[in-house]
């Protein structure tokens, strides 16, 4: 998530009503929730595999592609592949996934490649991924959440479409007691993608009988918003 949509969810989940205690502890979790992606002066300090990785160089990777240089973590614990992730460099996770990096590690703010792909919205990104084997099932971020929650709440379907492909969790349930379903109602707009979300996590089986803590379920949040196209999608029968 970025930080936008870290401050978004926070304010979102104010507005719900959640309970006094547990709005605290979000508001001191969600903007350090939020993916990071290096800066301009991380980038320019880069050395070894973060600096291949950053610039798109394989064949430096190749050359460099030790364990301990494919494990190297930066100040906010990504891995090179992170980093190729963030900078969209596909010859480098190319080459970083032939050399065995690990896919499924998680930086300081728990985020894998995957999910940081599939909060990009980068679609071939995260295909190039799935295809080298990487996980669409960890649990991720803060939220003790999943790529596929994520991918929900900010309306990327297409995205979407490739998680529940490759496995996602349907109804996992985060710390929020919110489910990929629930989130693509109480965390969006409403909207053309947000439908196509809803849509396609109920044609692949997801349970829209869980409730969030209130006791709401999708139907429930979606009538509450007034988002009828949403309310049709989730009235239908199975």
């Amino acid at each position: 998530m970025q930080p936008a949509a870290g401050a978004r969810r926070l304010a979102l989940v104010a507005r719900r009503g959640l309970p006094a205690l547990l709005l605290a502890l979000a508001g001191a979790a969600l903007p350090a929730a939020a993916q990071v992606p290096p800066t301009a002066a991380e980038a320019a300090a880069y050395t070894g595999l973060h600096a291949a990785a950053w610039r798109g160089d394989a064949e430096a990777i190749r050359r460099g592609a030790t364990p301990a240089a494919l494990a190297a973590r930066d100040g906010h614990g990504r891995t090179p592949l992170h980093v190729a992730t963030f900078a969209r460099q596909h010859a480098a996770l190319r080459a970083l996934l032939e050399a065995g990096v690990d896919h499924g590690a998680l930086e300081r703010d728990r985020y894998d490649a995957v999910t940081i792909a599939a909060v990009a919205d980068d679609e071939p990104t995260l295909a190039l991924l799935l295809a080298a084997g990487a996980s669409a099932k960890l649990v991720t971020s803060r939220y003790d959440g999943t790529a596929l929650i994520a991918a929900a709440h900010l309306g990327h379907d297409g995205v979407v479409r490739q998680l529940i492909r490759a496995g996602a969790p349907l109804d996992h349930v985060n710390n929020l007691h919110w489910t990929a379903l629930i989130e693509a109602v109480v965390l969006g707009d409403g909207g053309p993608r947000h439908q196509a979300v809803v849509r396609d996590l109920l044609a692949a089986g997801a349970d829209r009988r869980l409730t969030d803590r209130n006791g709401r379920s999708a139907l429930d949040l979606a009538r509450e918003r007034g988002y009828s196209a949403m309310v049709r999608l989730l009235e239908a029968p199975r």
